[in-house]
């Protein structure tokens, strides 16, 4: 005990949320603003941007991001990466594999692939489409469409050309038309992974997380109109605008609920299913990325996964976030997200506490340690129950 008591972390911290009240709290760690005499630092991806290449880290120092983080949290950097392992794995005669690789909506990078596009938009007359800028978050410049006319005034307003430079891209997505439903309103799944080596590739998944639901009930896209986005988009910064919106309620449900009420419809097989394809989803995003991520042994990095979950209870991979959300909207929000904070910094280990041979520390399940962990297919099973 007096060796725990003896331990001194110095900490950095840009945010002043859930993490930095969990940091202040942790036993034997102490605040600092040096920007470079600090054992752990949880910094924002521009600062890590802009003071990377500056860094001198001893062995003992942990910092929150990877360098090049944004080819997996990018959207179109994502989808890129995402194709190209999907050719490797044909190229290779590894069908079987590469046809797993079909958990994201069909994807074009604008204006470079408007050609290509225009061409598939003509192909599939009728289907919906959403259009999301690469570089912003919480619903801002998403809008959906399914006649030119209506993109036609968007590139109008946005004066691109396809071989502009100066353009702000944007992808274009096909839309998921038949999500699950609960309480005829649709959802997405926000989940925690933490990266902790890109070489080897080791992952950990947080075994709680959330669905964020819509205020307003779902309507097909052939019914409703394409600019209600309250309908079609669950982003919490959007759902709060409602007029209905209640702040003590939120708009989230946690994942133990939601599991339990999927199981009393389709059993826990069916259930226990769907959470290991999501699983795969993960995994296979991230080996997608393992070779292009700049690996570096003092960082890790936990990412926010956006999961949505269509009427076949097959999972659709939304989006990867670099820098999820740490404020918390309700108590719950909060608690759950400074238990996870803090069972996170169990996994990073700076107080040295930890043999190396743990496959569980708190919420934290690996699920990938050069390969799949035995065993880690069942990390969902029961906890829900």
């Amino acid at each position: 005990m007096a060796e725990e008591d003896a331990v001194r972390i110095v900490f950095r911290c840009n945010f002043r949320n859930t993490i930095h009240e969990v940091l202040r709290q942790r036993p034997g760690w102490v605040e600092t603003d040096d920007e470079f005499d600090w054992d752990f630092t949880w910094a924002d991806v521009h600062w890590v941007r802009e003071m990377f290449s500056e860094l001198q880290m001893d062995d003992g120092q942990r910092l929150n991001h990877f360098p090049n983080h944004y080819e997996l949290t990018r959207k179109d950097l994502l989808v890129k990466n995402l194709k190209r392992m999907r050719r490797q794995l044909q190229r290779s005669d590894a069908h079987s594999e590469a046809a797993k690789y079909d958990f994201w909506a069909e994807t074009f990078v604008l204006p470079g692939e408007y050609a290509l596009f225009l061409e598939q938009f003509k192909r599939t007359r009728g289907a919906h489409w959403i259009m999301k800028p690469i570089g912003k978050a919480q619903g801002k410049g998403i809008f959906l469409f399914n006649k030119l006319s209506e993109i036609s005034e968007w590139r109008k307003d946005h004066t691109w050309k396809a071989d502009s430079p100066q353009a702000e891209a944007y992808i274009a997505q096909r839309y998921i038309e038949n999500p699950y439903l609960v309480g005829n309103k649709k959802f997405d799944l926000r989940l925690y992974v933490l990266v902790t080596s890109y070489s080897p590739l080791i992952v950990w998944q947080y075994n709680a997380g959330f669905a964020r639901f819509s205020f307003q009930r779902y309507e097909s896209t052939a019914e409703s109109t394409s600019d209600n986005l309250a309908m079609h988009l669950t982003n919490v910064a959007i759902q709060k605008k409602a007029d209905d919106y209640d702040k003590k309620v939120g708009c989230k449900w946690d994942l133990r609920s939601l599991k339990l009420y999927m199981i009393g419809r389709h059993g826990v097989e069916a259930v226990d299913e769907l959470f290991y394809d999501i699983q795969c989803v993960i995994t296979r995003s991230l080996l997608a990325v393992q070779k292009t991520i700049m690996h570096d042994r003092h960082c890790f990095e936990m990412y926010g996964y956006d999961i949505l979950i269509d009427s076949d209870l097959k999972p659709w991979l939304l989006e990867v976030n670099a820098s999820p959300s740490l404020s918390a909207d309700t108590r719950s929000d909060h608690n759950l997200k400074a238990r996870l904070l803090s069972e996170m910094l169990d996994v990073i280990d700076l107080e040295g506490r930890l043999t190396g041979e743990e496959t569980k520390i708190g919420g934290w399940h690996l699920i990938w340690a050069n390969g799949p962990v035995e065993g880690s297919s069942s990390s969902y099973t029961g906890y829900s129950t």
